[in-house]
């Protein structure tokens, strides 16, 4: 951080403006091009204020956090400076929904009503995109044959596979998401071979990867941006390693969730769905080499790698039982002193097998996918070698799922990797996000978690942009006190019949989040044949297929946990209340939040009040932001969980929300919603 204090203060909102600053206010505002187009657009100050602060950024390489509000037309503020600022810029967000809105939507209204036409690409990660090789070592694997999942699927992906131009896996909709399948034909980092495939120069990466280092904007997510700086750190800032082409400047849309998707990305993590995956390939590619009987799938290779199968499951059911039966909730730590007897023999055991299989596929590498099953084999050894060698500043853990059982180490820190990866490495960043701050105006909670601090000597700047939303009479905020504690056995049937209540008032429209899968399934279970409208559990079907059913039913009753507390957008009618069942505060039993809780403590402050508080109201605000889209929405926000009213904190959970009307009553919620019934009848709405 500069150490002059002018460097780092809350922008005025319209801040000096020097050289080419200054034209995206001219382009978004009352006089611009936009405004002539649409009639009864509305001039927002806060959009033109925001795009002021991201010029800056962008053209003196500093750092930019804004907070923008629900309507403040944040997307246009930070696109229309970063096409004209004439740099290579990324554009990353936490959702592929978000993505595909700026490439599709956004990006051709600036070209068609700005007249700035840029170069821009969308660059999803490997995963997204059919591997033309995996695909035909499937094809050609005894598996399509004798696998009734496998035959009953290819030739719906053959079908598509004959027709796509961009190979992104999105487009089959006519296959289930969570088909298998899918893993099995998709690319990734770890089966990637390069220019050396057959298949290099018709491969949908390679034209990806092209196209984006042509482009000149680049719409990315958070995992692939992460994914692209732990390559680049990890081989030293070598030009040409990493997912991404060079840039310029990046703008993190939803940056409030930069912190967990960094930490996921620098740890590292083995499964048993990871070893699988490469025992399957690896099956396949010495059948297609010739190492192995195409109608028997025997040989020397094969038989190794059944021994790997065995080594792997003994491996990962002695962690499953060291995690015991917390880990099926969620991760459990793993100490160091959990590395021996059974476990570790049971370790050794994998490595050795592990270390036979590379050794094989290493001395019979007649093809590329052969070479690659011997690099894949070595990694998992060096990713499990980490695991259990442990390093200061990191946590061990386990968890435990239906179809896999995965350990990992995770870091207790990653603000290291925000100062020197990110923000003294590439010059002008811009973090923006309706839910950066606690309370208003205070970014001190994010600063601290993304090493913000007196080391960073970028310059950096604060924004918040109000949403230009009327709160105060389109929306009520309901915090009933007379609910029983969320301890208490009795909370799940007096909420659930508190829902009822609230959803009879408004006719249904409602999401239900919840705090965990725990309580939503059992929610969900108790207000079965309750609602007037259809009922709809997480789970029962693909996130997108959920959110468009609900949306057409115009009075369904969605439980859902946390995917659905952000990101999600239903604007209109069809979403007037949301419930929120409990403040979300994070699992305190997770290793990482405890390990973090105690490095404050040791640091002389209060986990609870500077990481657990903080994180919570942040999160509920996101929560409380799924009921305001438009202008025209209108509705009813409750909390049930009584301790935002009746504990000390509350008071700050409370003060970071937008400004609705308050009520503990539940009369005062029918008034409420009677009101704004009369009002739209009188409107002609």
């Amino acid at each position: 951080m500069s150490d002059d204090e002018d460097d780092d203060v809350e922008l005025e909102a319209q801040p000096e403006r020097s050289g080419r600053r200054g034209r995206a206010r001219k382009l978004l505002g009352p006089d611009g091009p936009l405004a002539r187009a649409f009639e009864g657009y509305e001039d927002r100050e806060g959009q033109l204020a925001m795009a002021d602060a991201v010029e800056r950024s962008l053209e003196e390489d500093r750092v930019l956090l804004c907070e923008a509000g629900t309507g403040t037309g944040k997307t246009l503020a930070y696109l229309v400076p970063a096409i004209l600022s004439g740099r290579k810029v990324v554009i990353s967000t936490a959702t592929k929904a978000l993505e595909e809105q700026i490439f599709a939507k956004d990006l051709p209204l600036v070209a068609e009503y700005l007249g700035l036409r840029v170069s821009a690409a969308l660059v999803k990660g490997l995963g997204n995109y059919l591997c033309l090789r995996r695909f035909d070592e499937l094809r050609t694997s005894p598996e399509s044959h004798h696998d009734a999942g496998v035959s009953r699927s290819l030739p719906v992906v053959e079908a598509w596979a004959r027709e796509t131009e961009v190979g992104d896996l999105a487009e089959l909709v006519t296959l289930a998401e969570s088909d298998p399948i899918r893993r099995e034909v998709c690319s990734s980092s770890e089966t990637r071979i390069g220019s050396a495939c057959p298949f290099f120069e018709k491969c949908f990466v390679t034209r990806m990867k092209r196209e984006a280092e042509e482009a000149r904007v680049l719409v990315v997510n958070h995992h692939l941006f992460f994914a692209d700086l732990s390559l680049k750190l990890g081989r030293g800032n070598v030009p040409g390693a990493g997912a991404l082409p060079p840039y310029d400047a990046v703008i993190f849309d939803e940056a409030h969730e930069l912190e967990d998707i960094a930490t996921e990305f620098f740890g590292t993590r083995i499964s048993g769905s990871r070893v699988d995956s490469m025992l399957r390939d690896a099956d396949r590619a010495f059948i297609a080499s010739g190492l192995a009987d195409r109608i028997l799938g025997r040989g020397e290779g094969t038989a190794i790698v059944a021994l790997v199968r065995e080594a792997a499951d003994r491996f990962f059911a002695a962690v499953a039982k060291v995690g015991g039966e917390a880990a099926r909730e969620g991760r459990v730590e793993l100490k160091r002193e959990v590395w021996a007897g059974e476990l570790v023999d049971a370790y050794h055991h994998f490595d050795e097998a592990l270390e036979a299989l590379g050794g094989y596929a290493s001395a019979h590498a007649i093809t590329e996918a052969v070479g690659l099953v011997g690099t894949r084999a070595e990694t998992l050894r060096a990713d499990a070698a980490k695991i259990v060698d442990g390093k200061s500043g990191q946590v061990t853990w386990v968890e435990v799922r239906a179809r896999s059982v995965s350990v990992g180490v995770s870091a207790v820190d990653v603000g290291w990797l925000f100062r020197e990866g990110v923000f003294e490495r590439i010059g002008g960043v811009v973090l923006t996000s309706a839910t950066m701050t606690a309370k208003a105006g205070d970014f001190r909670f994010l600063r601290t978690r993304l090493g913000l601090d007196e080391r960073v000597t970028v310059p950096v700047d604060e924004l918040v942009v109000p949403s230009p939303f009327d709160y105060a009479s389109r929306a009520l905020l309901y915090t009933p006190r007379d609910l029983p504690e969320v301890s208490d056995p009795a909370f799940l049937t007096a909420s659930a019949d508190r829902i009822v209540e609230l959803v009879n008032i408004v006719g249904g429209g409602a999401f239900v989040l919840c705090t965990s899968n725990r309580s939503m399934v059992a929610l969900g279970r108790t207000l079965a044949g309750r609602v007037p409208g259809p009922l709809m559990v997480q789970g029962q079907a693909p996130k997108r297929m959920l959110l468009s059913k609900f949306r057409a039913a115009h009075h369904a009753v969605l439980v859902a946990t946390m995917s659905f507390w952000e990101g999600v957008d239903v604007p209109g009618d069809a979403l007037r209340l949301v419930v929120i069942d409990k403040i979300p505060f994070a699992v305190p039993t997770d290793p990482v939040v405890v390990a973090r809780s105690q490095a404050i403590e040791q640091a002389g402050h209060s986990p609870f009040a500077t990481y657990t508080v903080p994180q919570a109201a942040i999160t509920l605000k996101q929560g409380f932001g799924r009921l305001i889209r438009t202008r025209q929405d209108r509705g009813i926000v409750a909390i049930l969980d009584r301790r935002v009213r009746t504990r000390g904190y509350g008071a700050l959970l409370l003060d970071g929300l937008p400004p609705a009307a308050r009520t503990e009553r539940i009369d005062e919620v029918k008034a409420f919603w009677s009101r704004l019934l009369a009002e739209d009848d009188a409107a002609g709405h």
